[in-house]
């Protein structure tokens, strides 16, 4: 009985985690002036409310002589979201950017923008224009992207047949992980899921059986 709710406990997991999956790249830094307050936008990829958080206090540390420093993140697909105005009127900062956050389609992503009082009020409908515009820069330096799921694959060949192999993958779309070379070729790479049984069938029509590619594990990844 144990062994049987092990096993359904395992497939609930397995069926709930997405085929696809958009969050950014890399950490993303953009500036923007309005009427002599320059706003600077921190947009980084998180996998917790702790690394959010962190990512918050290194970025007040950074910046500790900037008047505000304005943050919003949002994980698991929006289950999580957390926002601060950090002194800003309520409404002006942090909701824009964390509404941008959401337009976008990312999750498990970090933002903080930072204020340099320019002795110019903005007042409450420029304020969410320069956070939101400022927000909307950082995002797209940071770079979008979706990750789809992946097998991972090993095949263990002869050096002609690591040849032909080679000249077939970028067909498949295939990312090259590695090659060990020695007696033979262990050639490593990661396939989108949905090709993974046509490379396989390739593979043993152009080695005539010999050749018996392993699934390895998966990943998420992008092209």
């Amino acid at each position: 009985m144990a062994k049987d709710k092990k096993k359904k406990a395992a497939a609930e997991e397995e069926s709930a985690v997405p085929e696809l999956f958009t969050t950014v790249e890399r950490e993303g830094v953009a500036e923007f002036e309005e009427r002599k307050s320059v706003f600077i936008g921190h947009c980084i990829r998180v996998s917790s409310e702790e690394e959010a958080n962190a990512y918050v206090k290194q970025m007040k540390k950074r910046y500790a002589d900037a008047r505000h420093n304005v943050w919003a993140y949002l994980l698991r697909g929006g289950i999580v979201a957390r926002y601060s105005d950090d002194g800003e009127p309520q409404g002006t900062a942090g909701v824009p950017i964390l509404d941008v956050l959401r337009k976008s389609g990312a999750e498990d992503v970090c933002m903080v923008v930072t204020r340099y009082f320019g002795g110019i009020l903005l007042g409450a409908g420029g304020l969410v224009r320069a956070y939101s515009h400022t927000a909307s820069l950082a995002l797209a330096e940071a770079h979008i992207v979706t990750y789809e799921r992946y097998d991972e694959i090993e095949v263990r060949c002869s050096y002609s047949d690591y040849q032909k192999l080679s000249a077939d993958l970028p067909a498949f779309g295939a990312i090259v992980d590695g090659v060990d070379f020695a007696d033979d070729v262990l050639l490593r790479f990661a396939l989108k899921q949905g090709q993974t049984a046509a490379l396989f069938e390739k593979i043993r029509e152009m080695s005539a059986g010999r050749l018996t590619p392993a699934v390895t594990g998966t990943r998420f990844d992008h092209d």
